[in-house]
């Protein structure tokens, strides 16, 4: 398979380094430098009181944890200049450097649970004030007569949207003996009263519109003592945080340089531990092994001869049995979705890496689910210039893949918005003008629904097979008969879907292709080789599934010829994102 469609993993090969003892610690940094992989101990010699450095390591890993969530409270990112070799910190006991890690950490999570905490409460109180204080105009009862459930009846106050309000009212009317009703911006706030055995009913179809029932105080003042109290603590509660918020950044600015300086000693002393956990010990001499991609191989081996007098270098393919680290090899434009890629997993050495596939497949439906130069635009500089921002920096490389996908994918976005004409949905039509669509036939396509589904399907389709010849290519590779016939019985079965639509839905496939793509008649002879096919393809999955996974298979492998069509019909998903962002677009502007 070629890496348009579906890659492999770059080839790795097996680095051996054996040197002198004292050469350990520079071996393992030009091991480093050069982009050694998965650096470990040769197997034949014992590690140096493994089960000490192991515990430590796992201290030092939780150790960073805490001071990465310290750095995490600086409000502005600042570089620091250590001022000291961070080496020198060695000659202090470990044991000194963990105690000034968590004492230091410890101080900055009460300081933030404490923010927490307040900002919580101030939300929860801010959320009762804005709707109990529009009941007051209405209502002035105890806070206990606003949530109440007794033996016979039941008080609730319920927020909605007043658009959903408005429609749900008579349904709500026919459950309640009273309500009071109430605004706030878009919002409508609703105290019910009604009978216990209705309770269930109202709440029911109040949250089934996504209302939500608003928590109510179970206390006994009445409702305007409870606003000018809740006013007070407010203001009580904005100023501590104020305060807790000034003192955690201006904490954090006083230890910046003790908590880099912290992050410095820990990582240097990781490295050290692992330099130990791996070294390999004799008399006279050390060896340290690792995976090293083909493409550096020379470029290692120069770099270590170079670096060090006294080197051995062994190298050697993976053996079966050994599973190499990953590392992709795309071409710089596809490097973006590998992200998309490693949200689901991280291909293995020997399997195939997707990013091709995913990369083409995520562009486009991204691009005509969107398919709006407006908003492509705007989702272009969004990642510009405020997801930065929003995320916290912008100097990762995992960020600046992350920026790039959402670029190749709004661009794809934003020239199916200009083949098709979407601006805003239709925003054009303000200003006079019919259509903005450079190619009819596009606009055509991506706005009527008909067109559009079809559209979906058939590029659901293709994927759906690519998925599935991938599978019977692989299998091939694996010699894997039962799964070869299974993947041959699908893809014929699928030719027999001519005659199939056409005998029991009287659906010409032809003429449905037609609205999309110039589709030739087919010969009545091609029909009656289809009906054919529709029963070998039966046979042919039916028997693949019995080879691959007995008796129980072949009756399960009824299911993959429904499984087919439910995944290509799935597609269809595409053309309803597509449309509702058009439609709703189109929507907004009638509205404006």
């Amino acid at each position: 398979m070629t890496a348009v469609i579906l890659n492999s993993p770059e080839p790795m090969t097996r680095v051996r380094v054996v040197t002198l003892k004292d050469y350990s610690e520079p071996t393992l940094k030009a091991l480093h430098r050069v982009g050694v992989l998965h650096v470990e101990e040769g197997k034949e010699l014992a590690p140096v009181d493994r089960a000490a450095i192991e515990g430590q390591q796992k201290e030092i890993s939780e150790l960073r944890t805490f001071v990465s969530r310290m750095m995490s409270y600086i409000a502005e990112k600042e570089q620091v200049s250590l001022g000291e070799d961070v080496e020198v910190i060695y000659t202090r006991p470990f044991a000194e450097v963990t105690q000034e890690v968590r004492s230091l950490y410890a101080d900055f999570a009460e300081l933030h649970g404490k923010t927490t905490r307040i900002d919580r409460e101030t939300q929860e109180l801010t959320e009762q004030k804005k709707y109990l204080g529009a009941l007051t105009q209405h209502l002035d009862v105890r806070l206990k007569d606003l949530h109440f459930s007794g033996d016979y009846l039941f008080s609730r106050v319920f927020v909605l949207s007043t658009e959903v309000y408005q429609n749900l009212h008579d349904e709500l009317g026919k459950y309640l003996l009273e309500s009071t009703e109430a605004t706030v911006d878009k919002e409508t706030i609703l105290y019910a009263l009604g009978k216990m055995e209705h309770l269930e009913t109202v709440e029911t179809v109040v949250c089934g519109g996504g209302g939500e029932i608003l928590l109510v105080p179970d206390e006994g003042l009445r409702l305007r003592e409870f606003l000018e109290k809740t006013e007070k603590r407010l203001t009580e509660l904005e100023a501590r945080l104020a305060e807790l918020y000034e003192n955690l950044r201006s904490r954090s600015k006083e230890e910046l340089h003790r908590i880099a300086l912290l992050r410095g000693v820990l990582v240097a002393e990781s490295q050290r531990l692992s330099v130990l956990a791996r070294a390999c010990e004799a008399r006279y001499v050390t060896m340290i092994e690792g995976w090293v991609p083909d493409s550096s191989l020379e470029l290692v081996v120069s770099e270590l001869k170079t670096s060090l007098d006294y080197v051995f270098i062994d190298t050697r393919k993976p053996e079966p049995s050994e599973e190499p680290p990953t590392k992709l090899k795309n071409p710089k434009a596809l490097r973006p979705f590998q992200v998309v890629v490693n949200l689901f997993a991280t291909p293995r050495y020997r399997e195939w890496d997707p990013t091709p596939i995913v990369a083409y497949s995520f562009a486009t439906f991204f691009g005509l689910m969107i398919a709006d130069v407006g908003y492509a635009v705007g989702l272009i500089l969004f990642a510009r210039f405020l997801m930065g921002r929003l995320l916290g920096g912008s100097d990762s490389e995992g960020f600046k893949m992350f920026q790039r996908l959402i670029y190749i994918s709004s661009g794809v976005a934003l020239v199916l918005g200009l083949l098709s004409g979407n601006y805003f949905g239709d925003i054009y039509t303000f200003f006079g003008f019919e259509s903005l669509g450079l190619v009819a036939g596009v606009q055509q396509m991506l706005q009527s629904p008909l067109t559009f589904i079809i559209l979906a399907i058939f590029i659901g389709w293709v994927h759906v097979n690519i998925a599935h010849i991938a599978a019977m290519v692989k299998a091939v590779k694996e010699k894997n008969r039962g799964a070869v016939i299974n993947k041959v019985g699908l893809l014929v079965i699928q030719f027999g879907a001519f005659w199939l639509l056409r005998a029991l839905m009287s659906i010409d496939i032809p003429s449905v292709l037609d609205h999309i793509m110039a589709f030739p008649t087919l010969p009545p002879m091609f029909y009656t080789a289809a009906m054919y096919g529709t029963f070998a393809g039966v046979a042919l999955i039916v028997f693949g599934a019995y080879k691959e996974r007995g008796g129980i298979g072949a009756l399960l492998g009824v299911f993959d010829i429904t499984g087919i069509l439910g995944d290509v019909m799935s597609y269809s998903r595409l053309a309803g994102v597509g449309l509702a962002t058009f439609y709703l677009g189109q929507a907004f502007n009638i509205l404006a």
